[in-house]
């Protein structure tokens, strides 16, 4: 059966990032995508200009009649676009609390350019990290969102610690200085402590996207009854190959192609 995975995220009108990167990394998955847009951008293969949140009534509305006729088998979050969209989102997963979420705690873009408000950050730390089977933060994001901590452990432990299974910490901005720079590095943890370290050799172009795709593409494993380290390890590989085929529509980011990411 082809699962379905319910998106709330941003538009992205490039194509490389948000609803579309869901679209097409669930679909290249064998997944089916039921979206809810939070918030329009404008946006190039650069950066983000502006962002205005979509009406919190018909947010809601439409969010609601999917619930209502779909059997979701698990849910991705990415920009909220605002704490009152933040605030109706947690409302729905504790109604539906048996579906795994899929957390991509969007703050940034890949270009630098703001995605939230002020408060979403907190929003997102108290509302939403609590309900998380996965959470996907980048470095950048994880300090935003557990800025007492004076380590990345820390900091994901802290996270854990409000109630995220497992969270995945992204590490493809440039390495700290006891890390191979022709390296990626990202850190798996659970309430254990360090489950994994994955390592993935460094490609050579700023990508408009990737998180997206690797959200996506966990949520679509742990939709087709995967466990959560299957499913991590096949979004990191499915990223990686897609980033690695990736193409060049605009004079900014490179995009990754979803299609070809064997």
């Amino acid at each position: 059966m082809r699962p379905t995975i319910l998106v709330f995220g941003g538009h992205d009108p490039s194509g490389g990032a948000g609803i579309q990167a869901d679209i097409e990394t669930i679909g290249s998955l064998g997944g089916h995508a039921a979206t809810v847009i939070t918030a329009l951008t404008a946006q190039d293969s650069h950066s983000v200009k502006a962002v205005e949140p979509v009406s919190l009534d018909l947010f809601i509305q439409q969010a609601r009649l999917l619930l209502d006729d779909m059997s979701m088998q698990a849910i991705k979050i990415g920009m909220v676009g605002s704490i009152e969209i933040c605030e109706a989102i947690h409302t729905l997963l504790t109604e539906h609390s048996d579906v795994p979420v899929i957390l991509d705690p969007v703050l940034a873009d890949g270009g630098g350019g703001y995605l939230s408000t002020d408060g979403v950050a907190e929003a997102i730390s108290t509302l939403l990290i609590p309900l998380a089977t996965v959470a996907t933060p980048n470095r950048k994001e994880l300090m935003q969102l557990a800025p007492d901590g004076d380590t990345l452990q820390a900091s994901g432990a802290e996270l854990i610690s409000m109630g995220c299974e497992y969270l995945l910490i992204t590490g493809t901005d440039n390495p700290t200085a006891d890390e191979e720079p022709d390296k990626v590095h990202h850190l798996l943890m659970n309430r254990d402590g360090i489950k994994e370290l994955f390592q993935y050799p460094r490609l050579p172009n700023n990508y408009h996207g990737s998180g997206c795709t690797l959200a996506s593409s966990i949520a679509t494993g742990i939709a087709a009854g995967e466990n959560v380290d299957e499913a991590v390890v096949r979004g990191l590989e499915f990223t990686w190959n897609s980033l690695n085929n990736s193409f060049h529509p605009g004079s900014g980011q490179h995009f990754p192609d979803r299609f070809r990411s064997k």
